[in-house]
């Protein structure tokens, strides 16, 4: 049809819109990972493209980018399907629900099914699955009556934990933005390196290191785009400072 993919660019979100529709299935059957395609719309780009990586796998981009966001602690991708000729998709890149990230930190052993289930939960949207609803009452992890359930505060908060709940959860945003505007107006300018040396330790001790490189890049686009800082260095060696 000649469609163009068309990516919109928000401050908490990106949208990608195709098209045409889906190609094969519906995106719910590749989210395990279990399922390729048995065919491609166009096999020659998508063999010229894995030959130059710049796709890593064939058949398993939709599972990567459900995979990444719950690394990254972030809300699941969402499928818009409602229109016949139009696909779209959404990747968030801000917190919806705090106690949604929270329960990923912690609870390391929920499966693929459990977190689409609570974060369709975070989301209000409904889950028709009644055994996965039984399932997550059992382990304390939603309460309130169907339709209007809600994710759990009580998540791993024993009387002799609270320290190490603390540190695992780390601080919001906000804090860690108070800290660089803090920073910014006493120094004025600072570098990555600089950012990383101010918040590094003040991070929740469950994310790696390379979670704590994306989680302030996130941060730094964030305020980037809400107008709080600017960029007067370079791309590859930024040098922030408050913008005017």
């Amino acid at each position: 049809r000649n469609g163009r993919i068309i990516v919109t660019e928000y401050p908490d979100r990106l949208v990608l819109e195709n098209e045409g529709q889906f190609f094969e299935g519906v995106p719910a059957d590749y989210i395990s990972g279990h399922k390729t395609p048995r065919r491609y719309r166009n096999p020659f780009l998508v063999q010229a493209m894995a030959e130059l990586s710049m796709i890593d796998t064939m058949g398993y981009g939709i599972h990567e980018m459900y995979a990444g966001q719950r690394r990254r602690f972030f809300p699941l991708p969402d499928y818009d399907l409602s229109d016949a000729d139009v696909v779209q998709m959404t990747i968030h890149g801000k917190i919806v629900d705090a106690v949604f990230s929270r329960m990923l930190i912690q609870k390391t052993d929920l499966s693929l099914e459990e977190v689409l289930a609570l974060d369709r939960v975070q989301k209000h949207l409904p889950v028709d699955d009644e055994a996965m609803i039984k399932h997550l009452r059992r382990r304390k992890l939603i309460e309130g009556r169907k339709p209007n359930f809600y994710l759990s505060a009580k998540v791993a908060l024993a009387s002799d934990a609270k320290a190490d709940y603390i540190h695992t959860r780390g601080q919001d945003d906000v804090f860690y933005t108070k800290l660089v505007m803090d920073y910014l107006n006493k120094y004025h300018s600072a570098t990555r390196q600089d950012i990383n040396k101010l918040l590094w330790r003040m991070l929740s001790d469950a994310l790696d290191d390379e979670q704590k490189e994306t989680k302030i890049g996130n941060l730094i686009t964030s305020m980037r785009r809400t107008g709080k800082i600017k960029n007067s260095g370079s791309r590859r060696a930024p040098n922030w400072g408050i913008a005017e």
